[in-house]
């Protein structure tokens, strides 16, 4: 038996909104006679087409749901998992099998805590260096650049700003290089929490990861100068966190390496690739290809030397090195997410356990964030037009959609969430992605850019207008 954990980064490091649909994807890697804690129930169609695919029993899994706690529910509030109820009915479910694993989407000081109230410290890996809460250090954009700096891995030019002096020194230094930076939030994902700030417009790329975007106005000091007094506290949590500026290149694709660290060794998973549209994730492919061996050389060479000096530090569990390939074919790192990453369902439990993608007549998976043009009423209505088209899921061919997490929705909005494609030929993946556009692309792009920009979870898009410094 394992223990399966489905929360997100504490709310004490970055404030979350509801995130009970994104943290069921634990459910992909529930195995028969598991444990799960939620914090809430499971949608009971998604836990029946999860556990059809993975060929897991359901009725063997024990689900628990969490006290709501601060959050009612929406996310996994730290502090429940040293509620006397939740450890007694843990204790109950365990008490006639040894456990093997505690295995938990984000490696939280209170899972530690929890880990340590069981009597079971020994099967959370790293337990000891969660516990003084080396989840948000290995998880630090800034602490990121240290310690790649450290083991001698590539980056791209840059500094680490603990003041709004250091962040404006930074950004003219850089932008007399190619003319644009990006600015970074310690702790955020997805782009959501990087802003690309250009002196010209004409640099403007979609398909970078930055959900924001600032044009400077008028002499490029006084500008920056107006710049950073707006958007520090924004930047730095209020202070809470240091800032990381970098240099923009243009042009560079994002690729990423996954690693399984444990007390003996890192083990690699998986390679990927990271694509954008409107500078927002739309959709992300395993296995990584279009690269060259160059390419998947460095990113290789690059990615271990990370995992290695993480678990030098003390961290334990699955990790994902983030990067870029220059126009030249330069792999660059950009950060390392240091927990269960949104990646690593779509090859560990669909890629590679379902659809097979290294078998005879070979498959790729794609995972897909509905764009923000289309308008899906609810999981009837997806379901209903998967089957209509043709598109859902086929074991026998291997290709066709797979739903990733739960579709939910919410009071007069479109429902928002993640779905795989499995294909061989790029041809199928397109007709497929073709026929749903058709289908529910009904809410103009103009309109879509304001209203349907997040992904689960997150804020609404902040549209930066350019600050006017003077003539």
């Amino acid at each position: 038996m394992r223990i399966l954990i489905g929360n997100h980064i504490d709310p004490a490091i970055r404030e979350r909104g509801d995130l009970r649909a994104w943290t069921q994807r634990v459910l992909w890697f529930a195995r028969d006679g598991d444990l799960v804690i939620l914090s809430d129930e499971p949608d009971p169609r998604f836990l029946a087409e999860v556990t059809s695919l993975t060929r897991v029993d359901p009725r063997t899994l024990t689900i628990l749901v969490a006290p709501p706690g601060r959050y009612a529910g929406r996310l996994l509030d730290p502090a429940v998992l040293a509620h006397d109820s939740l450890l007694s009915s843990v204790r109950t479910v365990v008490r006639a099998e040894p456990v093997e694993e505690i295995f938990a989407l984000w490696p939280s000081a209170s899972v530690a805590r929890f880990s340590a109230a069981l009597r079971l410290t020994d099967r959370f890996p790293g337990a000891g260096f969660f516990a003084q809460n080396g989840g948000e250090l290995c998880n630090n954009k800034a602490v990121f650049r240290s310690l790649a700096a450290g083991a001698g891995v590539p980056i791209t030019s840059g500094e680490v700003c603990h003041s709004p002096r250091d962040a404006v020194d930074a950004t003219l230094a850089l932008l007399s290089y190619s003319g644009a930076v990006v600015v970074k939030q310690a702790h955020n994902g997805a782009g959501v929490g990087n802003e690309l700030v250009l002196r010209d417009l004409a640099l403007t790329c979609d398909h970078v990861g930055a959900r924001h975007l600032h044009h400077l106005v008028g002499p490029t000091p006084a500008a920056v100068e107006a710049y950073w007094t707006q958007r520090w506290d924004w930047a730095s949590a209020d202070g809470r966190f240091p800032v990381v500026v970098e240099q923009f290149m243009p042009g560079a694709a994002s690729v990423y390496t996954e690693y399984r660290v444990t007390d003996h060794e890192v083990d690699p998973t998986e390679m990927g690739s990271l694509h954008y549209v409107g500078r927002r994730l739309d959709h992300q492919i395993v296995q990584l290809h279009v690269v060259t061996e160059d390419v998947r050389a460095q990113l290789a060479a690059g990615g271990a030397a990370l995992a290695k000096a993480y678990r030098q530090v003390g961290y334990r569990g699955h990790l994902s090195a983030d990067a870029i390939v220059t126009v030249a074919g330069r792999v660059l790192f950009t950060e390392v997410n240091a927990q269960v990453t949104g990646s690593l369902h779509i090859y560990q439990s669909i890629a590679h356990e379902i659809v097979n993608v290294g078998r005879e007549l070979r498959r790729r998976v794609v995972e897909h964030h509905t764009p923000p043009t289309w308008a899906v009423d609810d999981a009837d209505a997806f379901n209903a037009a998967l089957d209509d088209l043709g598109c859902k899921y086929d074991p026998a061919t291997r290709t066709g959609v797979i739903p990733s997490m739960p579709i939910m929705t919410t009071a007069g909005a479109p429902a928002q969430f993640v779905f795989c494609i499995a294909y061989g030929d790029e041809t199928v993946r397109k007709d497929i992605l073709d026929r749903l556009d058709q289908r529910f692309s009904t809410v103009p792009r103009q309109a879509a850019r304001h209203t349907m920009t997040r992904p689960p979870g997150e804020t609404s898009l902040i549209v930066r207008s350019a600050i006017p410094v003077g003539p």
